[in-house]
């Protein structure tokens, strides 16, 4: 007999998506396109993308628009893109982890910003979204950083053990394309949905009652604090624009103020 899960709508949710995906002379405008819908952004941090002036323009392009300013931190493998896993000691991890968010709190700084989350990318995401131990390393070195910088994690167990664990503000992601097992780590076996109507179809389900569909033909809960809206795909643009009219999504800092009395 399948459970029965209760429906929670989901009042108040963030909107991500990565900038300075871009090294050098290989340039990427399209990714400013999502920025007009988004509330929070992740900024390349020059490992497995990104370079200073780089960095330096998605930081103001970011401050412009009034989003919230996160680091998106990978392996340091910019041929592979940031997709290919790298072993790492512990300590090796904290250390490449803090030497990417340490760059972008200094260009934040330099123009009069602060950094609110840090976000990992590729190899680094799914590795962390999978491996509790490899996951807290990376919480561990971000609250290092700072207390209060969100770690912006793959929904699930693993990411809200982290937490608990490490004592540190997670953000659990949702990916609106990707598939889901029932414990709602992706099947990164199946290609990416990039039909956008059956997106949308998710998302207002999501808004809805708090589940996804998963691989399994079943539904799973999840908490979603933040979807992640790639720039990959031709239309990613019109996939944002649609779910801004069903919800107008605010930074998580933001929503966990408000909700402790802090901000109206």
């Amino acid at each position: 007999m399948q459970e029965v899960l209760e429906k929670k709508p989901i009042k108040n949710i963030d909107f991500n998506c990565d900038l300075a995906q871009a090294y050098g002379i290989y340039k990427n405008n399209v990714e400013y396109e999502l920025l007009d819908y988004v509330s929070s952004v992740n900024i390349s941090c020059g490992f497995h993308a990104g370079d200073p002036m780089t960095i330096k323009e998605a930081m103001l392009k970011a401050k412009e628009k009034n989003v919230a300013i996160g680091a998106h931190i990978g392996f340091n493998d910019i041929q592979g893109f940031g997709y290919r896993p790298v072993e790492l000691k512990e300590d090796e991890l904290e250390a490449l982890v803090i030497y990417q968010v340490g760059a972008i709190m200094s260009f934040a700084k330099a123009y009069g910003l602060g950094i609110e989350h840090v976000r990992p990318h590729g190899a680094m995401y799914k590795m962390a979204g999978e491996d509790f131990i490899f996951s807290s390393t990376i919480a561990k070195a971000i609250k290092k950083c700072s207390d209060w910088l969100v770690y912006y994690a793959p929904a699930g167990e693993i990411t809200q053990k982290v937490g608990d664990y490490v004592n540190i503000q997670t953000a659990q992601e949702i990916s609106l394309e990707k598939t889901y097992n029932p414990d709602l780590s992706i099947d990164y076996a199946i290609p990416d949905n990039t039909n956008n109507f059956e997106m949308i179809k998710r998302f207002q389900h999501l808004l809805h009652t708090s589940q996804i569909r998963n691989n399994a033909g079943g539904m799973s809960f999840v908490e979603a604090d933040t979807i992640h809206f790639s720039n990959k795909y031709k239309n990613s643009l019109e996939l944002i624009q649609q779910a801004r009219n069903f919800i107008t999504p605010a930074p998580v800092n933001y929503i966990n103020a408000k909700s402790s009395g802090w901000v109206d």
